[in-house]
């Protein structure tokens, strides 16, 4: 039940569209804002070839009994839209299965949305999720997404939700075997400076086929949302749910693979920030994050697309070591502070090489900026923010922060900086690994030196050659041809091994 994509087609075309589906059946539920989204499809008309119910359980205590009572006490979550969805899609299917089962696909649509209050004091945001089939009988599939709401209105939020809604249910029946379309229709009669998406996950029978960390890479690769965030199981997260009121500890790098310097690294970086003595240890998250840049080979077109398969490679590889992994579109530090901070107010450490302290405190990457490099560094060193710096190895010298020189008209503003903790060098590092480069163990890998295994994790570099990852050559063993004669016939028969 699949179409192409007509970006053009309008709301109410899609919502006439699915009423006149005799196949499509199901029931909304819709907590918060208003009943947007169900508005669409009585407005479109013949809603009753579509529509089972439509219900709002706008108030704590009815939804509380409908959909039982969430230990986080958060009713725009996600625990609770699953809890709905689990809810509706249960009622369709115990009291319509015997009269239509045989001839209906069913759907419980959900969300559950906070838009603006009266006073403009909160961010709009929501949790909209579809449980569907795609089978009379079969088997259900889900997809949820959390939606950012940007505009300064609440009718114009109202709306927007409206109309994504649509949009997802439309995408469900019709656009679900390509995902790439999918989510690029998802946007569909609306803007990115209307909404951000920045978590989907597609799971059901119907999706096994679909990567859901694929899934965040394009939601930012699309420009639906600056970051996306999952976990070393590889479960997509929506990042506040993820980071809120924590302490944030962060790696970028290309991770192409990564190296015993990157945990180094990150290990004696993550050490010295627990010892920070605002630092609550048992509220710490590491992130290890790709940037769309980093993404892309050095030197490359930055126009050029995104090799899909190694960026999964690294992920696979980051994933397998217990790595929460962001990607981003933040290619400043302080664009990642900056969004770091509107999730969490606690203590935030960056652990970074030598050179990408040279790099920050490089004037020509804030020219776009009106005030310049000062601009940049209130974002980026205003908030509880500290970087912990990884020194490097050049012509035999180690290069730390005691041996920086920035230029002389910076020089008070870096002595202020290191003056108030802002900075700091990592100690008890393996010197060994100074003479290490990942560019020099990417050909090394790639060319089949040998050694190249000593510079990266051992499981790192059992995953590389079992998978033949970053352009490792596996040898195929030769196969054995056995021959076999029987006595009786005479006949030979060849078996392989």
């Amino acid at each position: 039940m699949n179409a192409i994509h007509n970006k053009d087609i309008g709301t109410k075309q899609k919502a006439l569209a699915i009423n006149l589906d005799p196949k499509i059946y199901g029931s909304f539920a819709e907590i918060g804002a208003g009943q947007d989204v169900a508005a669409n499809f009585f407005k479109a008309g013949a809603s009753s070839g579509t529509i089972a119910k439509t219900m709002s359980a706008y108030d704590m205590v009815f939804s509380d009994a409908i959909y039982g009572v969430q230990q986080s006490r958060r009713y725009v979550s996600e625990a609770r839209l699953i809890s709905m969805l689990d809810h509706e899609y249960g009622l369709l299917i115990e009291r319509l299965a015997v009269q239509r089962g045989d001839s209906t696909t069913f759907f419980a649509f959900s969300d559950t949305v906070s838009a603006l209050n009266y006073n403009k004091t909160n961010d709009g945001h929501g949790w909209m999720g579809v449980r569907f089939q795609l089978q009379p009988n079969g088997a259900f599939n889900d997809v949820v997404i959390h939606v950012k709401l940007l505009d300064n209105d609440t009718n114009l939020q109202q709306q927007a939700v409206g109309i994504l809604g649509v949009n997802l249910m439309y995408a469900c029946f019709y656009y679900n075997e390509i995902p790439p379309v999918f989510l690029l229709s998802l946007m569909d009669n609306l803007s990115r400076d209307r909404i951000q998406i920045d978590m989907i996950r597609f799971e059901g029978p119907d999706f096994t086929k679909v990567d859901n960390r694929l899934m965040s890479l394009h939601l930012v690769k699309y420009g639906f949302s600056d970051a996306a965030v999952f976990g070393p199981d590889g479960k997509n997260m929506q990042p506040t749910e993820a980071l809120y009121k924590k302490h944030i500890v962060v790696i970028r790098g290309r991770f192409r693979p990564i190296i015993n310097v990157h945990l180094d690294m990150l290990n004696n970086g993550v050490k010295q920030f627990l010892q920070e003595p605002d630092v609550d240890n048992t509220k710490v998250v590491v992130v290890t994050e790709l940037t769309l840049q980093a993404l892309k080979e050095r030197n490359a077109d930055l126009n050029a697309d995104i090799d899909e398969k190694d960026f999964l490679d690294r992920v696979d590889i980051l994933c397998s070591l217990g790595q929460t992994v962001m990607i981003s579109n933040f290619h400043e530090y302080y664009k990642l502070v900056a969004y770091l901070s509107k999730i969490t107010r606690l203590k935030i450490g960056m652990v970074l090489g030598f050179p990408n302290l040279e790099y920050i405190f490089s004037e020509e990457h804030y020219k776009d900026l009106p005030g310049g490099i000062l601009e940049s560094f209130a974002t980026l060193f205003s908030r509880k923010v500290k970087l912990f710096i990884y020194p490097t190895l050049r012509d035999g010298v180690i290069w730390n922060c005691l041996k920086f020189y920035p230029p002389p008209h910076l020089i008070d503003l870096y002595r202020y900086l290191i003056a108030n903790n802002k900075i700091e060098d990592i100690r008890h590092y393996n010197e060994g690994n100074l003479h290490v480069d990942t560019d020099n163990v990417l050909q090394l890998i790639k060319q089949g030196s040998a050694g190249w295994e000593e510079y990266v994790p051992n499981e790192v570099a059992a995953m590389i050659k079992n998978r033949c990852l970053f352009g490792f050559n596996c040898e195929v063993p030769p196969v054995k041809v056995v021959a076999e004669t029987n006595e009786s016939d005479t006949q030979t028969q060849t078996a392989t091994v």
